[in-house]
């Protein structure tokens, strides 16, 4: 790795330090949303930097769907044990259980836009104003649109023609009662760059991430992993494939890909001649031109 390139990630690891010292001091209850995915990973790197040697003063808040890798919630656990902070768990379940929504039905059901109501019911629960988020520029159309403060009004909604301005690097988290901000401090970075980063830095990632095998099934143009939660048709196929995830989410929609990449170094490598968004494998992102603007707008991550 070039020098020059070293200090490009200097860069970026700078600014996204200083949006995070940002919110702590604008805020008054800031959390991290916790996906357990090598973006909201890095971004519990630096907010650990960012504040050393003190605790990150941040609570993680997680959603959980009921319908997570497992290897997703045992890092997550071994993660906030070994890092001393807070953990909030919206569970999807419980939103289902209060009636507060509706389980979808049929082979692409997927509890992901349930996340949407659990999510802004623990934001509203725990008088989080601000949740920070792993979100990139790079990763879909709609994330790029997003400032690094993203205002989010009283229903929780965000309307991306009526952002406030950012002018170099002064940010307004001004806001009314009852109104919430998403800020996204990697917003800048590429797939690429987490990557490089995170071999750099020699950040522990999920197993989920490296190339093995495991049982799967065509679907959505990707290789979509059995569980007891996905609901196989007469005409799926299983087989076993030597895969990796390049984003992780409610298992049911997160696709795999083929591929031989079973450490950092190689999957920077891979990375880099990728031609497709990493969220091409996530059959959520699919189901119209703007599933991921439409879910936002009401609140998505």
């Amino acid at each position: 790795m070039s020098k020059y390139y070293l200090n490009y990630l200097d860069e970026l690891e700078s600014e996204a330090i200083f949006v995070l010292r940002e919110v702590w001091a604008q805020f008054e209850n800031p959390v991290i949303l916790f996906s357990g995915g090598k973006d909201s990973i890095v971004i519990t790197h630096l907010a650990k930097k960012a504040f050393y040697p003190a605790k990150i003063p941040f609570a993680l808040m997680h959603v959980d769907t009921g319908h997570n890798f497992p290897e997703t919630i045992k890092f997550r656990d071994d993660l906030v044990k070994d890092l001393g902070v807070k953990l909030i768990v919206g569970c999807v379940q419980k939103s289902i259980d209060q009636g507060r929504v509706a389980e979808e039905k049929g082979k692409n059901a997927t509890r992901n836009t349930l996340q949407i109501t659990t999510l802004l019911d623990a934001i509203e629960e725990h008088n989080v104003d601000c949740a920070i988020g792993g979100g990139r520029r790079d990763e879909e159309k709609a994330r790029a649109k997003e400032r690094f403060f993203s205002h989010r009004d009283d229903f929780g909604q965000w309307d991306p023609k009526n952002q406030r301005p950012e002018l170099w690097n002064l940010f307004n988290g001004n806001h009314f009662q009852g109104e919430h901000f998403r800020a996204f401090p990697i917003s800048n970075w590429t797939e690429m760059d987490v990557w490089n980063y995170v071999q750099r830095e020699k950040i522990e990632i999920p197993t989920l991430y490296f190339a093995h095998e495991r049982k799967v099934i065509w679907r959505n143009e990707s290789w979509i992993p059995i569980s007891e939660y996905l609901q196989l048709q007469e005409t799926d196929e299983v087989v076993v494939k030597k895969i990796r995830f390049r984003t992780l989410g409610d298992i049911t929609i997160t696709g795999g890909i083929e591929s031989e990449a079973d450490t950092v170094e190689k999957i920077a490598m891979e990375v880099s001649a990728m031609r497709k968004t990493e969220r091409g494998n996530r059959s959520d992102d699919k189901r119209s031109e703007t599933a991921m603007e439409d879910r936002k707008r009401q609140g998505y991550f």
